[in-house]
């Protein structure tokens, strides 16, 4: 889908020569973490973000005409497995989580701005143990998952009564449920006396509101 984007940036990534870094806002129940794919801490956005170089690794972003719900795996390696407990008290499902994609000029300097490139939330981690190390691999779904999740909502004069208090549109919706009504002829078998009935009642409320003159 296109991004807006400056017209440095724009240059930049379309150029011969790409220097392209990945930032990642994570959202933790102690607050959020930002990290980036590079080495140092670099500020942009009013936030330090610390690089984590070769540690730090993500799967391809996928696209596609379709629309699907398509996740992404974030990957920290060379964790001490000492402090594998306290990182997973940080860690809890369905917080949000955005990518930018930034690009470096000539001189390496972060060109404005960096765009978001993928935005979803937190699915369950996994954990890979080697020796005395580990790597943490935390699973994000795409926004659109929510499209699967039941919205526990009808249509029903209780809800709108809920939504809009005063609100009289759904009224009426219970009566009307196995009400037979009919507009024009009345179906064979219902005779001539009840067909006369159906159109004195339709005119004396036609009337009655002042939508025909006597």
């Amino acid at each position: 889908m296109p991004r807006p984007m400056s017209t440095e940036f724009r240059d930049a990534i379309t150029g011969t020569l790409i220097r392209p870094a990945v930032f990642v806002e994570a959202n933790f129940t102690s607050g959020p973490v930002y990290v980036w794919t590079g080495r140092g801490t670099l500020s942009w956005d009013g936030k330090d973000w610390l690089g984590l170089g070769s540690l730090f690794s993500i799967t391809p972003i996928e696209e596609g005409a379709d629309v699907m719900a398509r996740g992404i795996t974030l990957s920290l390696s060379g964790i001490d497995t000492s402090l594998l407990g306290g990182v997973l008290t940080e860690f809890q499902v369905g917080l949000p989580v955005l990518m930018y994609l930034g690009m470096f000029d000539s001189d390496g300097d972060l060109i404005a701005d960096p765009i978001i490139s993928w935005a979803g939330r937190t699915d369950q981690p996994t954990i890979e143990m080697d020796g005395s190390s580990a790597t943490i691999s935390i699973n994000c779904e795409n926004r659109l998952v929510e499209m699967n999740v039941a919205v526990a909502r009808r249509l029903t004069n209780e809800q709108c009564r809920l939504d809009h208090p005063g609100d009289r549109g759904l009224e009426f919706v219970n009566s009307i449920i196995d009400r037979q009504i009919y507009w024009g002829r009345v179906p064979y078998g219902g005779g001539h006396h009840e067909h006369n009935l159906h159109l004195e009642e339709a005119q004396a409320r036609a009337t009655t509101r002042g939508w025909v003159k006597r």
